[in-house]
């Protein structure tokens, strides 16, 4: 199943060292059945019914793939009229290794 899926992907990941994992959970306005594939290949893109989760296995902090194929859905539903429910869309972030001074950088969809 799907979930068991995205949490075996993330911890498998979080075995390595200096890595981190974010989740991003996407909630829809509209009826959502198209399967986009990912861009990046520390991505993956799990579709279950009309919920959809972006999964980025993150290495040495380079967080551009994800936030490329954020920034890519994003502009993706925009041109084929579809709306992303930002307000009920939640991210994850998963990261054992200590916090470093700041954080992780908030992830901005639309401005928001």
């Amino acid at each position: 199943d799907v979930i068991a899926l995205t949490v075996h992907t993330a911890l498998t990941h979080l075995d390595r060292k200096n890595t981190y994992v974010r989740m991003l959970f996407i909630d829809y306005s509209s009826a959502f059945n198209t399967i986009i594939p990912a861009r990046h290949t520390s991505n993956t893109i799990f579709k279950f019914s009309d919920d959809t989760t972006i999964l980025d296995l993150i290495t040495d902090g380079d967080e551009t793939p994800y936030r490329d194929e954020v920034r890519a859905l994003s502009e993706w539903c925009s041109h084929n009229n579809l709306s992303l429910n930002i307000s009920k869309t939640k991210e994850m972030i998963v990261d054992y290794r200590k916090l470093q001074r700041g954080g992780h950088s908030p992830l901005y969809i639309n401005g928001k």
